[in-house]
């Protein structure tokens, strides 16, 4: 236990700092009217309620810890309901370096605390953390099921079946009959094909049958029924994963339904959304912060007056694939602003960056429609159009009052 005084301007009357690891949790104290004192506690419930008793007992009203891994949790979960908690990003803790030990660490960030020169991380609510679970263990077993099916191609080719080369999907309806008949042995090809076949494909019945004929062995037939029986047992779990989902959700219609304004995004699209930013969009001073917090606009990096590369922050590994998506869909909805902006970036800035803008978008529209309880309000595919027109009609009007033409008796002229 170490004892001293912290001189420095205070914003915070009494606050604490706590440097986490898996095993231990060292907790340093300060502020007006009482000393400095650091304590190590173990990461069991019982010693942090310990530790809960004597921060409450000191009147301790602020922490601090950073957010390394998973071991936060345990520890935020005990002092959520009785302290205000500060989640630092740990790149913003950094201490002098050669000093670094555990209850250094820990000083170091209540002094920072006290000073009020920490910025918290975004925490939602225990019911949207645990909604966010829910979303992202799903995502993880779509992406399990979208591995088991390149495995189903893989052994296909390895076997000499080039379905791959005829048909767009071979996960699909026709690709599926197809694939289940061969492994349960069929033989007679063309009559499976002609109980399979249907007009829209683009492959003949004949490519069908060339693209059938290999040479499907017993293995074959083992690992593509494994893989099979898996993919089922997972999409057997996503269903339930969603029925859990949506008795979650069960307070959100209003918003869920808001969200599903907006084009390219659908219920999923809303659900994942919610899931990740909530509801409650106080939490951000305005729509800038949260996509900041995103990652789903530019960095700053400026020095000497030069600007260098300001390439996105890596930013919610999750959400910004799910808007790259949604944008997506959106930019394939015909008569929107979104396609029609899309169409007017990706000639100077490329397809990938045009969608990263339009996803960008959509989670402005998001912040908007989630704080002001109002639907999406369609700009249309001609806005782009009419503003370039408005301001071209803007820019000759100044042209012409700088040359001393009297624009007041042109219009009335006219």
């Amino acid at each position: 236990m170490e004892q001293s005084t912290i001189e420095f301007e205070q914003l915070i009357e009494r606050g604490c700092g706590i440097d986490v690891h898996k095993e231990t949790a060292v907790a340093t104290v300060g502020g007006k009217g009482i000393k400095v004192e650091t304590k190590t506690y173990e990461t069991f419930t019982s010693s942090l309620k310990e530790m809960k008793e004597w921060l409450m007992s000191i009147g301790i009203t602020h922490i601090a810890m950073e957010s390394t891994g998973v071991y936060w949790k345990p520890i935020f979960n005990i002092l959520e309901d009785s302290f205000e908690i500060m989640l630092v990003n740990a790149r913003h803790l950094k201490n002098v370096p050669g000093r670094k030990t555990d209850k250094a660490d820990s000083r170091w960030i209540c002094k920072l605390l006290l000073s009020g020169l920490l910025k918290g991380s975004f925490v939602p609510p225990e019911n949207i953390r645990e909604l966010r679970d829910l979303s992202r263990y799903k995502t993880k077993l779509a992406r399990e099921v979208a591995s088991e099916k390149n495995r189903i191609q893989r052994i296909l080719e390895d076997a000499n079946i080039k379905l791959s080369s005829v048909v767009s999907d071979t996960s699909g309806t026709v690709a599926t009959k197809l694939i289940d008949g061969l492994i349960s042995g069929r033989k007679d090809l063309e009559v499976l094909i002609n109980e399979c076949y249907h007009g829209k494909l683009s492959a003949t019945k004949e490519e069908l049958r060339q693209a059938l004929t290999g040479r499907l062995t017993s293995h074959h037939v083992f690992m593509l029924k494994q893989m099979k029986a898996h993919i089922a047992y997972i999409e057997s779990q996503i269903l339930l994963i969603d029925t859990e989902m949506d008795n979650k959700l069960e307070g959100y219609n209003e918003e869920l339904g808001l969200l599903q304004t907006i084009p390219g995004v659908a219920k999923e699209g809303a659900k994942r959304i919610l899931s990740e930013i909530g509801a409650n969009m106080d939490v951000f001073p305005d729509e800038h912060h949260l996509a900041s917090w995103a990652g789903m606009c530019p960095g700053n990096n400026e020095s000497a007056g030069k600007k260098k590369s300001s390439r996105t922050r890596h930013g919610n590994q999750y959400l910004k694939p799910l808007l790259v998506e949604l944008a997506w869909g959106a930019t394939r909805t015909k008569g929107t602003y979104f396609r029609a902006k899309y169409e007017s970036m990706i000639g100077r800035r490329g397809k990938k960056r045009a969608l990263l803008a339009i996803g960008h978008k959509i989670l402005v529209a998001s912040y908007h429609i989630l704080k002001d309880k109002v639907p999406y309000q369609e700009l249309g595919a001609n806005y782009l159009l009419e503003r370039k027109k408005k301001n071209k009609i803007d820019y000759l009007k100044r042209q012409l009052k700088e040359l001393g033409y009297n624009i007041e008796k042109i219009e009335e002229a006219a």
